[in-house]
């Protein structure tokens, strides 16, 4: 028989092999999908992980297009993360993620066609305080009414994304738009657009604003008495509260931290690769975080090189649909593989398998 022993304390090395592991099992179970599909699995794998960077034709745009997609995607994982050590289950970053970008983008619109060096900086903030004030809805609930923040901030995003489908088609349309939908064009506004800041590189602000969170997520969480808090309230939350910590505190410390940082990626997407409001704004950026946040082991530094991962098999699929003939759903569920394997092969972190003789009765 075969059984599963808890292990007196996590392996660290299973802790640092499972994400390799479930990257390795994706790229086998992908393979097989994709042969199933009619597709040449070895061709398919290359053309997501290796052509965006190395092939001819296509890297010198794929290579930029690496940090355009990681940023939001590092920026919202890491405020996730944050609240996943404390055991606080933030699902909804989606629905923070649209209401800042469009909390953001009203601010700036209501100052069109101003010039101010101000008025980027503004926008941001706003984008902050708008993922930020989405996030304490299920905050506030859950330290009021003992409300589950996972359902309650899943359902959230829909009501978000009928706010930005309003928006998006009367309050922020474009008054010289002919009556599409969709807000003015900030790529056409210098005063607010996001450009890249290092040409050909797909750095902008975005990107600069998620290797900041990087380093402050490592030091609050490594290094400050309230990582320490943080990290205790998911642990151990009896001996978070015998000690004095205070868990309605940490509850919205941890929901604000992922919402305004949520808030601020959709900003910088609306501002700068985006470049408006529209009813297809949402890009899934918010669910697909909370892979990124656990392939990067809920590790600064580990989300980093998971949103880089997870960034190039947007890219990969891309080019996967172009040049293969792909469907998207099948880019979609090689992605998801990743999470399913992560979680499936971390039992291993706290269990080991036992091979035990059957007994006789």
């Amino acid at each position: 028989m075969i059984r599963l022993e808890k292990r007196p304390q996590p392996s660290k090395l299973w802790t640092g092999l499972t994400p390799l592991l479930a990257v390795v099992l994706t790229m086998i179970v992908g393979g097989i999908m994709f042969a199933a599909l009619g597709k040449p699995p070895l061709e398919a794998i290359r053309t997501i992980f290796w052509d965006p960077l190395f092939h001819p034709q296509f890297a010198s745009y794929s290579r930029p297009q690496l940090l355009v997609k990681a940023g939001p995607l590092i920026l919202i994982a890491i405020g996730l993360s944050v609240g996943f050590r404390a055991g606080i289950w933030n699902i909804g970053a989606e629905g923070q993620y649209i209401i800042g970008a469009v909390t953001g983008a009203a601010v700036g619109l209501a100052f069109y066609p101003s010039e101010s060096v101000l008025l980027f900086p503004l926008m941001v903030v706003a984008g902050a305080l708008g993922g930020w004030a989405w996030a304490m809805i299920p905050a506030l609930l859950k330290t009021r009414f003992g409300t589950n923040e996972i359902l309650v901030s899943l359902m959230l995003v829909y009501v978000a994304e009928n706010i930005l489908a309003s928006a998006s088609s009367s309050w922020l349309r474009n008054p010289e738009g002919q009556g599409f939908p969709g807000s003015r064009n900030f790529k056409q506004w210098p005063a607010v657009f996001n450009d890249e800041l290092i040409a050909n590189t797909g750095m902008h602000w975005g990107v600069v604003a998620a290797l900041i969170a990087v380093i402050g997520a490592y030091v609050l969480m490594a290094r400050h008495i309230q990582g320490f808090n943080i990290r205790l309230t998911g642990e151990a939350p009896r001996a978070a509260r015998f000690s004095g910590v205070n868990p309605v505190r940490i509850v919205l410390l941890c929901l604000g931290i992922s919402g305004a940082l949520a808030g601020m990626a959709g900003l910088f997407e609306v501002t700068g690769p985006a470049g408006q409001i529209s009813i297809d704004f949402g890009s899934g950026y918010g669910f697909t975080a909370i892979i990124v946040a656990f392939l990067g082991r809920l590790n600064p530094f580990g989300i980093l090189l998971a949103g880089l991962l997870m960034a190039l098999t947007y890219i990969g699929g891309e080019l996967a649909q172009l040049m293969l003939g792909l469907p998207g759903a099948s880019i979609q569920l090689f992605q998801g593989m990743l999470l399913f394997f992560l979680l499936a092969t971390d039992v291993f972190t706290n269990y080991r398998i036992r091979f035990v003789g059957r007994e006789v009765a």
